[in-house]
């Protein structure tokens, strides 16, 4: 059963999270041979004031990039 784990800084909306869970589960599907109820994507959101690269977080880099729905 294949797993994939993915974490990302949180900022996304919930269609891009979305749409990443389905483009992985479909890349897994192409990839192994499996049956599609097998394959479990996670994605682990983690606060951009919880992240650092080289002692500065991600907040303090840059702003949270800000996506609108469309209506």
């Amino acid at each position: 059963m294949p797993q994939v784990t993915i974490t990302i800084a949180e900022g996304r909306t919930p269609r891009q999270l979305r749409t990443l869970l389905h483009e992985v589960h479909e890349a897994v599907l192409r990839s192994v041979d499996t049956r599609p109820e097998y394959i479990r994507v996670v994605v682990h959101e983690v606060p951009r004031t919880h992240w650092a690269t080289g002692d500065i977080t991600l907040s303090e880099m840059r702003p949270a990039p800000v996506e609108e729905e469309p209506s």
